[in-house]
């Protein structure tokens, strides 16, 4: 049988959303038109790809096809563009916005001319893994973690930047002066995080490190939100990456940590059943970029890793 990629378009949507309504809005089309399509293909098919009784949820037919289907749509689009000259759309995800991902992103990518790029904002971490997981984005880029309950799984990285942080503090802060600060020196000070700890990953095991046992914490209301309160602190402090643009910083001041040196990891991550057709070009970029800045320089007796990134370093 000849399979219709409109149709096929129209069940990786559903699958995406499980939720008719929504699918259909994606696609500028009616939920009506929408689920005809979807009745069409599984009476093509011959089985049932959604189970429709208490919400919609795939089949496990459905859960067999997705995979395949998300290469059919890759392939017809990759068709497309080699006689339109027009490249395939690179779908990414970043999270971790306070610390200005994409800055990384731009720098990797700019070599490489004609990538079309559709940056999405992530909430989090989990939230970009499920939408990989679902087909809804490409790529992640972001500081990644092992979740609970395995729900990572299937999911690939691969370590492109390890970036050194610098301590915030308000120049009324005791240690303000100071050309360079020892996370130890900190233990008396109040970490103050840009949203709640527990999402928070790299902040909280750094904070269990060291001893830093004040923590203030609340909902990401934003950078200027963050810097506004800190700059009225003489004894609060947070942690920026050393390359990451601080706005205003009239009453703050930036030192340099040592003894050690606290890096933030980077990470693209994708699906491994569906990896884009750029997937090698785009880590081509990474890893030249990354050699040109020495951005996974690591010296364990100078620098310091949350204990969950240590063995990406052993990584691709």
């Amino acid at each position: 049988m000849d399979l219709d990629l409109a149709l096929v378009r129209a069940f990786v949507a559903t699958a995406g959303t499980l939720h008719f309504g929504r699918a259909a809005e994606e696609l500028s089309t009616s939920q009506q038109a929408l689920s005809k399509r979807i009745a069409r293909l599984e009476e093509s098919l011959g089985v049932r790809l959604f189970e429709r009784r208490g919400g919609v949820r795939l089949s496990e037919a459905g859960e067999r096809f997705l995979p395949a289907a998300r290469e059919a749509l890759a392939a017809g689009e990759r068709a497309v563009a080699s006689v339109t000259g027009a490249g395939p759309v690179v779908r990414i995800d970043t999270w971790g916005h306070l610390y200005a991902p994409m800055r990384t992103v731009a720098e990797a990518v700019q070599a490489l001319g004609g990538v079309r790029w559709e940056p999405g904002p992530g909430r989090d971490w989990p939230s970009v893994a499920q939408a990989l997981l679902r087909g809804d984005t490409d790529l992640g880029f972001g500081r990644v973690h092992p979740l609970p309950d395995g729900r990572d799984a299937g999911l690939t990285l691969r370590l492109v930047r390890l970036e050194p942080v610098d301590v915030v503090v308000s120049t009324s802060h005791p240690l303000a002066g100071a050309d360079a600060l020892r996370p130890a020196d900190l233990r008396g000070s109040v970490l103050w995080c840009p949203a709640e700890l527990h999402r928070l990953d790299f902040l909280r095991r750094f904070a269990d490190e060291f001893g830093i046992a004040r923590r203030h914490d609340g909902p990401n209301l934003g950078l200027d939100h963050l810097v506004r309160h800190l700059r009225t602190d003489p004894e609060g402090f947070t942690l920026f990456p050393a390359d990451a643009p601080l706005p205003d910083h009239t009453g703050l001041r930036c030192v340099p940590l040592v003894g050690p040196t606290p890096l933030y990891a980077w990470s693209l991550t994708w699906p491994e059943s569906s990896s884009h057709p750029l997937l090698d070009t785009l880590l081509r970029g990474f890893t030249e970029a990354g050699r040109a800045r020495r951005w996974l320089e690591y010296d364990p007796r100078r620098d310091w890793l949350p204990d969950s990134d240590q063995p990406k370093l052993g990584g691709d």
